[in-house]
């Protein structure tokens, strides 16, 4: 972090013409430099460098979801197309289902009927 620049003898010069004597000024001065540089204050400078981390950090973050996102896409689109797939099986299966269906059931009427004509002519 940058340090924030103190005048100690201005400061100095400024409380001996508020009334605090030369020795107190010089002390109160020096206190204020050393409480200065023990202070971590970030500049300006200091702050438009942390900005410009997270800007970059999050252009990288964003890039990675763009990339994770087209990839999800194309598995919705792989997923999509294998449903349908299913769909046209499903539909097919339950056509040919249905076909044999009917063939039985006319199969067992047949029979049906022939069962019942010889049971006339006895």
């Amino acid at each position: 972090m940058g340090q924030v620049a103190f005048d100690t003898l201005q400061a100095s010069e400024e409380l001996e013409t508020a009334g605090i004597s030369r020795e107190q000024a010089k002390a109160i001065s020096l206190v204020v430099r050393k409480s200065h540089e023990l202070a971590d204050v970030a500049t300006k400078r200091d702050l438009e460098d942390v900005r410009k981390e997270i800007d970059a950090r999050f252009d990288k973050v964003d890039a990675r979801f763009e990339k994770h996102e087209a990839q999800m896409q194309a598995r919705f689109e792989k997923t999509d197309a294998q449903i349908a797939d299913v769909r046209k099986d499903m539909t097919a299966g339950f056509d040919k289902l249905g076909m044999q269906m009917t063939i039985r059931l006319g199969l067992m009427v047949a029979a049906a009927v022939s069962i019942i004509a010889a049971i006339l002519k006895m």
